[in-house]
């Protein structure tokens, strides 16, 4: 959408993503003069852009939709148990369609600086096209996942075929047949692109450097029937997502790993292996996570299904991690993944043994030999969680930068918050009970309480809010500590701010960057702070309603 953009707005939402979409819902029930602003030609935020073959949740799919409303969920059919990109962006297009969210977005405008105004209370926005304009609040809906990385390789303007990341896989189709396809990564984007592309390709070269755990999607249709059981359960669907852990339907097991025999770990193990989604990581013994000696023993177990899967011995060892255990990192979901290396048409090479030199005219030299290809694909991961608000010059008061404040990790409040950045608020930010959930779960609970907050601020007339600097170390240092119980910290991973295509992102520089505590440790929290009046928040000193604010306020949350 290409409408005017006034001077003022009471907020600024900045991405038309799954949450971004969600909180200018919220806003509109409420008459709130907000605004969504998107770099992107079109909403969807990660499900317009990832396009790439074999894209789709990895959770179910009648877990990811939204909760609000009962006439929405009655109303939409989900074909697939984990549905696919371009029935998901369908989906985000509907919703926004049905309750007129579009006329409050505006796209191509990506928002490129943001100062708080300390005299007035606004953050003062400018965009990647020289406009101006400010707002009182600032809500950063960016993705977590939305700043792709490509590797620090020589040569990479030399390759003469066509070359992309898989976060801006072309829109329009991309010729594969007969085609030689070389794809660097095997983190979870390309475990899915691999067991697509696999069998349409002429030849297919994998460049791994390091293997990933993954077990089986086991994915299927959801017939009409099915999906009208579905709806009849929603509700306890939902309640199920609270209570658990993850924000999924899997519940962990209640026994405890040496309490059970080993037959009997391991009929579960077989039993969850092959059912649908994350029971084999979520619905399985919570030593797992924290125990040595159990995420070792069930780490051999996937193993040797992996070697079950694989024909040849020595490419079976090659996909199997050495340096992590199972579950340890957010575990990719794969279909077809491993009997894609069964194929005479696709190989893997291992670039910790013959490391690649440089990117060439005609394709890949590694130390060993040169790859000939015609099409590159680049699956090298994502500046996560912090990337895409340092992406944004953001300066807050007495002029510190955002950036510079979270440069050696992010310290926030409640993982929605930040001091010395006042008005700004983050639904999903770093430090949230968000990233390492079921998405979708995780933002109606961020967004909930963000509305909240503004509903007191509008009550009471504050034009200003900010924590403490007290109460933010005291939510880093209860995030820090969460991670000290978890086996994930010593994790080569994005939970801990690994990327070796980040210069100070590199391993043995923990960065503490999600909440490990589980959704419902997380929701008590958040909801403790509200119910004691925002405790660790201070507000500006005027407590007269102001009508230009806004008149419904005491309706919010």
């Amino acid at each position: 959408m290409t409408g005017e953009i006034k001077p003022h707005y009471e907020v600024v939402v900045v991405g038309a993503g799954v949450s971004g979409i969600y909180q200018i819902k919220r806003l509109a029930d409420l008459g709130v003069d907000a605004l969504v602003l998107d770099a992107a030609p079109d909403l969807g935020g990660t499900w317009y852009w990832n396009r790439y073959p074999g894209a789709r949740f990895d959770s179910e799919s009648y877990t990811y939709g939204y909760s609000f409303s009962k006439e929405l969920l009655n109303e939409w059919h989900w074909k697939e148990r984990f549905s696919a990109q371009p029935e998901n962006l369908r989906y985000l297009n509907y919703v926004t369609d049905k309750f007129d969210l579009r006329k409050y977005m505006r796209f191509n405008r990506r928002v490129v600086v943001a100062v708080f105004d300390e005299a007035s209370h606004r953050w003062r926005l400018k965009l990647d096209n020289g406009r101006e304009l400010s707002c009182r609040f600032l809500i950063l809906a960016v993705g977590l996942l939305s700043i792709p990385t490509l590797p620090r390789l020589e040569g990479m303007e030399a390759f003469k075929g066509r070359s992309f990341h898989t976060f801006n896989w072309p829109h329009e189709p991309v010729e594969l047949a007969g085609k030689k396809v070389g794809i660097i990564g095997t983190g979870a984007t390309a475990i899915q692109v691999i067991g697509e592309i696999a069998d349409k390709v002429g030849e297919l070269t994998v460049f791994q450097r390091r293997p990933n755990w993954s077990a089986p999607l086991n994915n299927g249709p959801i017939s009409d029937a099915e999906m009208a059981d579905i709806r009849s359960r929603y509700d306890d669907i939902f309640a199920a997502c609270r209570r658990t852990p993850g924000g999924f339907e899997h519940e962990p097991d209640r026994r405890g790993f040496y309490e059970a025999t080993r037959e009997e770990r391991v009929a579960l193990w077989d039993k969850l292996y092959d059912e649908p989604g994350f029971g084999i990581w979520l619905s399985n013994f919570r030593e797992i996570f924290t125990d040595e000696a159990a995420n070792a023993e069930f780490s051999a177990y996937i193993a040797e299904r992996i070697r079950q899967r694989v024909k040849d011995p020595a490419t079976a060892e090659k996909l199997i991690p050495r340096d992590h255990g199972f579950g340890v990192q957010r575990v990719p979901l794969e279909t077809n993944y491993f009997e894609a290396y069964n194929r005479d048409n696709v190989h893997l090479v291992d670039i910790s043994e013959t490391p690649i030199e440089r990117v060439t005219e005609t394709g890949l030299r590694t130390s060993a030999r040169d790859y000939e290809l015609d099409i590159l694909v680049y699956s090298t991961g994502f500046d996560a969680i912090t990337g895409a608000f340092d992406a944004i010059d953001i300066t807050g008061v007495g002029g510190v930068k955002l950036a510079d404040h979270w440069c050696d990790g992010p310290s926030t409040f409640l993982g929605m918050m930040a001091h010395g950045f006042p008005n700004l608020l983050m639904p999903t930010g770093p430090q949230s009970g968000s990233a390492s959930t079921n998405f979708p779960r995780g933002i109606e609970n961020g967004v909930g309480w963000c509305m909240g907050l503004l509903a007191h601020m509008w009550d009471r007339g504050h034009t200003r809010a900010e924590p403490t600097a007290e109460a933010q170390a005291r939510w880093t240092a209860h995030v820090t500590k969460m991670y000290a119980i978890m086996l994930m910290r010593k994790a080569k991973s994005w939970f801990t701010g690994y990327n070796s295509n980040i210069p100070g992102h590199e391993h043995g520089k923990t960065r503490y960057l999600v909440y490990n505590g589980g959704t419902p440790k997380y929701v008590a929290a958040i909801t403790e702070v509200a119910e004691k009046g925002y405790e660790g928040i201070v507000f500006d000193a005027q407590a007269v309603p102001s009508a230009t604010h806004r008149p419904q306020a005491s309706r919010a949350g």
